[in-house]
């Protein structure tokens, strides 16, 4: 078999312009293949950033009307919906795909919460429990988390992000200040950001819309107050923390019906719902992809011409090699070693260009990423798999040379002028 190597290794090296412009459609075919390959996945991976975050797999559950999620600050909750307390974490931390789990209030901070004259024009109000942070993977950037007796003895205490911050304060130290939440007043401990940077790209008018709340800022209240300043038996919303991100859609829908198990009638459409983000990020991923996929079969035809090419210039080579073959054969060679020959120098002129095209693809992704501001993802699963099937591509249009030239008398190929 070493022989075979270094025999086609010689054939090549011995036409070496003949051989490069063969490879051509091969490394032009890889190369496409590896450059769309790269940025599918890399778009595909900036959707799942874009709508889960940071990586903290938080699924949030909350009470919808129909498609809409149900807005208290306009609409009345409808008789028979279950006023759920923390006790409803207590059946949900028995499932396995949950590893932790928090419950809150959640209103518009729209023209709700004030510094002096200074109001946020978006936003999110939260009334949280001692889980909230940690669920939601929150951490303290200045001044002091909720304690315990925050909770217990009801203090009018807040936490802000920096959005909310900027805003009210522009640029001051919020730390110690007294902001007003429709009308009462509260006192800002602490300030808090993600433990992980997260920033959506937003092309889009509906991804304005998807990302306007967190944009906008949230201020966080033990949920003990919340009654002071909105309403007593105010139905709770859910944040769970699934195990992994593959585990994010059973865990809410897990969690969902739990929720609406607790409903005492029917309430027609309106009903707990999980914010799926990983099911629809897969729907955009399938959708880019399936875009995508109709790419990689025009670059395919390249392959498609490369391999011809391939077969052509082996049948060229088989003709001017015919003397050799015929003495070849006629010192005692096999028609099966004949083919192994042919085979294996269409199958190392293949790899080659199936390589060069692997590094040429590798560039080529990185340039588009450069100028098109698009992620790429370099998989080396994919890689491998492109110059294998270049290989396989040889194989099969050295095919016809190869078993042309294990069926030449040897007679007539010494004849051979």
């Amino acid at each position: 078999m070493t022989e075979y190597f270094r025999s086609a290794i010689d054939g090549i090296w011995a036409h070496k312009l003949r051989s490069m412009l063969t490879m051509l459609g091969i490394i032009i075919g890889i190369a496409s293949i590896i450059a769309i390959s790269s940025t599918i996945m890399g778009t595909n991976e900036q959707i799942k950033q874009n709508l889960i975050g940071a990586g903290n797999n938080a699924v949030t559950v909350k009470l919808y009307q129909g498609e809409y999620e149900l807005q208290l600050e306009y609409e009345q909750v409808p008789e028979g919906v279950p006023v759920l307390g923390k006790e409803v974490l207590e059946e949900i931390a028995e499932i396995p795909e949950i590893q932790d789990a928090a419950v809150f209030y959640q209103r518009n901070a729209y023209e709700t919460v004030y510094h002096g004259a200074t109001g946020l024009s978006q936003g999110t109000m939260l009334g949280v429990d001692e889980n909230y942070m940690r669920v939601y993977g929150y951490v303290i950037r200045a001044g002091r988390d909720f304690l315990p007796e925050d909770f217990t003895k009801m203090r009018k205490v807040a936490l802000i992000d920096k959005s909310v911050s900027d805003t009210l304060f522009l640029g001051a130290n919020p730390i110690g200040q007294t902001i007003e939440i429709k009308g009462e007043p509260y006192i800002v401990v602490g300030e808090i950001a993600q433990s992980a940077a997260f920033t959506p790209v937003i092309n889009t008018i509906d991804e304005y819309f998807t990302y306007m709340d967190s944009s906008g800022g949230k201020v966080l209240i033990p949920m003990t107050t919340w009654p002071v300043v909105y309403q007593y038996d105010e139905p709770i919303a859910l944040v769970v923390r699934a195990r992994s991100t593959e585990a994010m859609t059973e865990a809410g829908k897990q969690a969902t019906a739990i929720m609406n198990g607790h409903f005492t009638k029917d309430t027609g459409e309106v009903k707990y719902k999980s914010e799926n983000t990983l099911e629809r990020a897969k729907q955009l991923q399938e959708l880019s992809s399936a875009t995508n996929r109709q790419l990689i079969w025009i670059a395919s035809i390249s392959l498609l011409v490369g391999g011809i090419g391939v077969m052509n210039i082996m049948l060229v080579s088989v003709t001017e090699r015919t003397k050799e073959i015929g003495l070849k054969k006629a010192l005692g060679a096999r028609r099966r070693m004949i083919s192994l020959q042919f085979l294996t120098e269409a199958g190392m002129l293949t790899c080659i260009g199936g390589i060069l095209g692997v590094i040429v693809g590798v560039v080529l992704a990185f340039v588009v990423a450069k100028i098109s501001q698009v992620p790429i993802f370099i998989s080396g699963y994919i890689v491998v798999a492109a110059v294998v099937f270049s290989f396989v591509v040889g194989l099969f249009f050295g095919a016809v040379p190869a078993v042309k030239a294990s069926k030449l008398n040897p007679i007539e190929a010494l004849r051979h002028e």
